[in-house]
């Protein structure tokens, strides 16, 4: 297989309402298997959470990652992803969630690491562009001088490669902690203000609306990769739904690592 480049492919936006942990999770893996059968045109995702969520990586162990009494108290629907990587702690209008359905042909021949890198160049470029001097911190975190601001995970499916980031625009470390196990352990005795100096907000180091960072976000992309408006179609929609309810809802899938 020949690298494409990004400009070798006409890139869609799919950018709607807010919509559930559980069909977010579904709509990432029909969007990457669309993306690999042809189907649809590399596409950039931008979500929007109708509730707060902790999703989990493909590989982690849900009793090691997630406190489920703190998720029943605060309301978390715990989900898992198909991408490796990190647990994510998200709530409505908190974060930047993103991603990116990729022909494979684009990282071919590129390690995971050149190729988080690689895929996470336009987000650096638009985050120094709003005064953050954001750099990628091996293997999938990007980060500034004050701090963590998001992490990135990846999926190889067939032909397509999925990439998605989380950044924090704001945090409540208080209620990360009850909810994520692994907070904890990374944090010292000095609690939650260590929490809060581990990730630097965007909404911190900016001071800028959630919509304007997102807005700068896409004409960046699109300056340097090109963008049309796309969509969900009725048929993607329709997979997804079915995939929700009978592989990410299900028991079988959330604790198949316990």
């Amino acid at each position: 297989m020949t690298r494409s480049t990004w400009r070798d492919h006409d890139w869609q936006l799919i950018r709607e309402s807010a919509r559930t942990p559980l069909e977010h999770m579904a709509l990432d893996a029909v969007l990457s298997d669309e993306v690999a059968a042809g189907r649809r045109a590399p596409t950039l995702r931008f979500w929007e959470w109708a509730r707060p969520a902790v999703v989990i990586g493909r590989f982690q162990s849900l009793k090691n990652e997630v406190d489920p009494d703190g998720a029943r108290r605060h309301g978390v629907e715990v989900v898992r992803r198909v991408s490796g990587g990190g647990a994510m702690f998200v709530e409505p209008g908190n974060t930047i969630t993103y991603s990116i359905y990729a022909p494979l042909s684009l990282v071919e021949g590129m390690s995971f690491q050149e190729s988080y890198a690689f895929l996470d160049a336009w987000t650096l470029e638009a985050l120094q562009s709003v005064g953050i001097q954001a750099w990628y911190q091996p293997l999938n975190d990007i980060t500034s001088s004050g701090g963590k601001i998001g992490g990135a995970a990846q999926a190889r499916r067939g032909q397509a490669v999925l990439h998605h980031v989380t950044m924090a625009y704001d945090i409540d470390a208080e209620k990360m902690v009850q909810v994520l196990r692994i907070g904890r352990e990374k944090l010292s005795d000095k609690g939650t203000t260590s929490a809060k100096k581990r990730v630097d907000p965007l909404l911190t180091q900016t001071g800028m609306p959630r919509e304007q960072i997102i807005d700068r976000m896409i004409e960046v992309f699109r300056n340097r990769h090109g963008l049309t408006q796309g969509a969900i179609t009725e048929a993607e929609m329709a997979e997804a739904d079915r995939q929700a309810r009978e592989r990410f809802a299900t028991a079988a899938w959330l604790t198949q690592v316990p």
